[in-house]
């Protein structure tokens, strides 16, 4: 069981990821083969199950991390084709780039950084569960 306001935190949370698939999803959607096992996207309750991109996030301890901890996000690119690494790391750019605009919508008054710490893209800073 979850304290109610760390229920809060991540539902903002998961709504701002979701946010951010769609718009992967419009600006990118069609330059890839969904993987044939996904449906379109928008066809199920949860976009990280259609479509090409599927956007997640997870609390980290933060062991070994530069940033301590916070919450790792993932990225990926669901298709059998092969992706290389330029355009990956252009896709994962615009991504955290469309997150840092987001953030001040959904957490506001937070102090709150978007980082690469090794491969993983954090969200850390104030977690705090107060005023949420």
């Amino acid at each position: 069981m979850k304290h109610h306001s760390l229920s809060q935190w991540e539902k903002k949370l998961y709504n701002l990821i979701i946010n951010v698939d769609h718009y992967l999803e419009e600006k990118y959607g069609n330059d890839f083969r969904r993987h044939p096992a996904r449906p379109p996207h928008g066809q199920t309750s949860s976009v990280s199950h259609d479509g090409v991109f599927s956007v997640t996030s997870n609390f980290s301890l933060g062991l070994g991390s530069q940033h301590g901890r916070g919450y790792a996000i993932d990225i990926k690119i669901v298709t059998l084709e092969t992706v290389d690494q330029e355009t990956r790391e252009a896709i994962e750019k615009d991504a955290m780039e469309k997150i840092r605009e987001l953030l001040p919508d959904y957490f506001p008054n937070r102090e709150l950084n978007l980082q690469r710490d090794g491969n993983v893209i954090k969200l850390y800073g104030d977690l705090s569960l107060g005023n949420i």
